[in-house]
C-alpha cells in the first residue's frame, strides 16, 4: 500500500501525466478525426453539388438545343408562316409527329409548342403530357399565348437567342399534368430566310421530375435545396416550405442559410457550412451551397443550389473511432498509471533509504542499506550522508558527555559527589508520596559536624575539604544501599532513610554516624576529630511535607548541639521536653500566683481585726 509520501506523490504525478497525454492525445485525435470527416463530407457536397448544378445546366442547354432544332426546321418556318390553325394541314401534321418525338424521347418535358406571331399568338401544334401518356391539343383547345411573357419577349429576341422563364408554378388552364408543377419555360424565335420572326417555339420543363432523374445517383441521405434568383425555395426537404410566393408568403433560402446570402449579392459562388463548426446556420447538418448561372446571358438568371447530409451520418466513423480511442485511452492510462507506480518505486526507493537512514541516525543496519557504490547524484548524496553521520555522531556523543556532566554537576555536590540540596529534596518528595500510597514512614537525619570550624581555621580551607570529602566517605560505609545521603552545604549533611524499619533503625544508624565521625581521622599527617550532632525527623509523625521535615530535623539538630555535642535528638522528643518545660513553667507561674493571692488575703485578715 502506497503512503502519502514521496512515491505516492511521485506516482500520482507521472500517472496524471500518462493520462493526461494519452487522453488528450486520444481527444485530438478524435477531434481532428471529426473535423476531418467534416471537412471532407464538405468537399464531397461540394463537388458532388456543382456536378449536380452543372447537370442541371446541361440539361436546360441541351432543351435549349432541342428548342433550337425544332425553330430551325423548314417545316416549321412555312407552318408559323402560313397556317391559321382551321382545317387540316399536311406540314402541321408532319411537324406534330416530329414534336410528338422529341416528348416521347425526353419524359421531363411537360409541353411543346409552336405558336404563330399572327393570330394573337396563336398555338398551331402543342403536346401536352398527361398520367395516360402523351396528349395533342388540337382545334379549339388551342389557346392565344400572345399576352404571356414568354411569347412576346421571345418574339423581340434574334434568331438563336434562347429565351429562359423563371422558375414558377404553372396554373395555365387546360395544361394537363403540367398543372401545379414547379416549371420551366425556353424558347426560341423562329424565323424565315430573310430573318424575320414569325413564331417561337417554347418546351416547358417539369423540373422537379429533371431534378429527381439527375440526383438519382446522389446517396439516400443527401437532401437538395433549390432557390431562385430571388431566394425562394423550389426544393426543399419539407415540401411546405417551396413555391411560398405561390401561396402569399416568401420562404427564403437566406433567411434559413444566412451564410448563403452572399451567393444571392453575386459575392461568391459557392459556401460551406457544418453543424460542427456553425451550430447556428446548420444545426445537426454539413451543407454546401453554389451559384449556378443558366440559360446563357439572358435574363441573368441563375439558381442556388444546396446538398446536405446530416452531421449524424458524417461522423459515424469518428464516433466509431471515438469508442476505439476511448478503449486505447483506458487501456493506456492504466498502463500508465502501472509504469508510474514502478518508476516512482524505483526512483524512489534509495530516497527513502536515506529517509530510513535518517529517522534510524546511529542505527548501524540502517546504515548498511545506503546506496554507497552507486556513481550518480544520489551516491554523492548518501556518501556525503555518511560522512555527515559520523561527524554528528562524534559530536554527539560529546555532547551527551557534556551533558552528562552538567546533570550531574546540577543534582550534585562538587567537592564530595553527594547529592545536593535540590536532588535531595526532590528524592525526600518522592519517597513522602510512596510512603504515603504505602502507609509506610521514613526519617530525615540532619547531621552538623561539630569541630568542623576549628580544623578549617587550624588546618586550612585544603584540609578541611578534604575532611569533607573523608566524612561523606565514612557516611556512605555506615547506610544501608537503600539510604540516601546528601550535602546541604558548608558541613550540613542530611540522610534520608525509607521503608517500614526506620523508626527502628534510625538511632541505631545515628549511633553509628555518630561513631564514625568520631574515630580519629589523619589529613595531610594531621589526625583530628570530627563529631557530629544529629536532628531527626519523621514521617508522618513530625510533618507531612519535606520543607517542614526537613527543619524540623535542622531544629532538632541544633537542640542536640545546645544540649552538648556527639548527641542526637528527635523531634519528638525536643517537642516533648518544650511541653514539659512549658507545664513545669505553667506550674510556677500557678504556684505563684497561689502564694500571691494567700498573702494578700492575710493582709487584708490583719487590717479588719480592729475595726471588728
Amino acid at each position: 500500500m502506497l503512503h502519502r509520501g514521496l512515491t505516492f506523490k511521485l506516482s500520482v504525478l507521472l500517472a496524471c501525466i500518462g493520462v493526461l497525454a494519452s487522453g488528450a492525445t486520444g481527444y485530438y485525435a478524435y477531434r481532428a478525426n471529426r473535423t476531418m470527416l467534416v471537412n471532407e463530407a464538405e468537399h464531397s457536397l461540394q463537388t458532388s453539388t456543382e456536378l449536380l448544378g452543372q447537370r442541371i445546366a446541361v440539361s436546360i442547354d441541351d432543351v435549349a438545343a432541342d428548342a433550337l432544332v425544332l425553330a430551325t426546321m423548314p417545316s416549321s418556318v412555312s407552318v408559323a408562316q402560313t397556317d391559321d390553325g382551321i382545317g387540316p394541314n399536311l406540314g402541321r401534321e408532319r411537324l406534330a409527329q416530329v414534336y410528338s418525338s422529341f416528348m416521347l424521347h425526353h419524359p421531363e418535358y411537360l409541353q411543346v409548342r409552336l405558336i404563330t406571331r399572327h393570330h394573337h399568338g396563336l398555338e398551331l401544334i402543342r403536346f401536352d403530357r398527361d398520367s395516360d401518356g402523351l396528349v395533342r391539343v388540337q382545334g379549339d383547345d388551342l389557346q392565344e399565348k400572345s399576352q404571356f411573357p414568354y411569347v412576346f419577349e421571345t418574339l423581340a429576341f434574334s434568331p438563336g437567342r434562347i429565351y429562359t422563364s423563371p422558375i414558377s408554378v404553372n396554373h395555365e388552364y387546360g395544361t394537363h399534368a403540367a398543372q401545379g408543377k414547379p416549371t420551366l419555360r425556353l424558347g426560341t424565335p423562329i424565323a424565315d430566310e430573310r430573318g424575320t420572326v414569325v413564331g417561337v417555339v417554347v418546351i416547358d420543363i417539369d423540373l422537379a421530375g429533371m431534378l429527381r432523374r439527375l440526383q438519382s445517383d446522389l446517396p439516400s441521405d443527401y437532401q437538395v435545396y433549390l432557390a431562385n434568383e430571388w431566394g425562394d425555395f423550389l426544393v426543399h426537404p419539407d415540401a411546405t416550405q417551396t413555391f411560398g410566393f405561390d401561396r402569399g408568403r416568401r420562404v427564403l433560402m437566406q433567411d434559413s442559410f444566412p451564410v448563403t446570402r452572399q451567393l444571392f449579392e453575386q459575392r461568391q459562388s459557392e459556401v460551406r457550412v457544418n453543424g460542427l463548426t456553425g451550430s447556428g446556420e446548420a444545426a445537426g447538418h454539413v451543407l454546401a451551397f453554389v451559384r449556378r448561372p443558366f440559360g446563357g446571358s439572358e435574363g441573368n438568371r441563375f439558381i442556388v443550389l444546396g446538398l446536405a447530409k446530416p452531421l449524424e451520418d458524417v461522423l459515424t466513423g469518428a464516433n466509431q473511432l471515438g469508442s476505439r480511442i476511448i478503449r486505447m485511452v483506458l487501456v493506456f492510462s492504466a498502463l500508465s498509471v502501472l509504469l508510474a507506480i514502478l518508476f516512482a518505486r524505483a526512483l524512489t526507493k534509495p530516497l527513502h533509504l536515506l529517509a530510513h537512514a535518517a529517522t534510524h541516525l546511529f542505527a548501524e543496519h540502517a546504515m548498511h542499506t545506503l546506496p554507497l557504490k552507486r556513481t550518480d547524484e544520489i551516491g554523492v548524496l548518501a556518501r556525503c550522508f555518511e560522512r555527515l553521520r559520523r561527524e554528528i555522531r562524534a559530536q554527539m556523543d560529546a555532547l551527551h558527555s557534556k551533558q552528562s556532566e552538567l546533570v550531574h554537576l546540577a543534582s550534585h555536590d562538587v567537592l564530595t559527589g553527594l547529592p545536593n540540596r535540590m536532588l535531595f529534596m526532590q528524592k525526600l518528595e518522592g519517597a513522602i508520596d510512596e510512603a504515603r500510597f504505602r502507609h509506610e514512614g521514613l526519617a530525615v537525619l540532619f547531621v552538623d559536624l561539630d569541630r568542623f570550624k576549628q580544623i578549617n581555621d587550624q588546618f586550612g580551607h585544603s584540609v578541611g575539604d578534604k575532611v569533607l570529602v573523608a566524612v561523606a566517605c565514612r557516611l556512605k560505609d555506615v547506610l544501608y544501599a537503600g539510604d540516601v545521603v546528601a550535602r546541604l552545604g558548608g558541613d550540613e549533611f542530611i540522610v534520608l532513610i525509607e521503608g517500614p524499619r526506620a523508626a527502628e533503625v534510625t538511632p541505631a544508624i545515628a549511633e553509628r554516624i555518630m561513631d564514625a565521625l568520631n574515630e580519629t581521622l589523619t589529613v595531610d599527617g594531621n589526625s583530628m576529630t570530627v563529631g557530629a550532632s544529629i536532628g531527626i525527623s519523621e514521617f508522618p509523625h513530625d510533618s507531612g511535607n519535606a520543607e517542614e521535615l526537613l527543619l524540623n530535623a535542622d531544629a532538632a539538630m541544633y537542640a542536640a548541639k545546645s544540649g552538648g555535642r556527639c548527641a542526637y535528638l528527635r523531634y519528638r522528643d525536643l517537642l516533648a521536653a518544650r511541653l514539659d518545660e512549658q507545664a513545669e513553667q505553667a506550674r510556677l507561674a500557678h504556684d505563684q500566683l497561689v502564694h500571691a493571692h494567700a498573702a494578700r488575703d492575710a493582709t487584708e485578715g490583719r487590717e479588719a481585726e480592729p475595726t471588728a
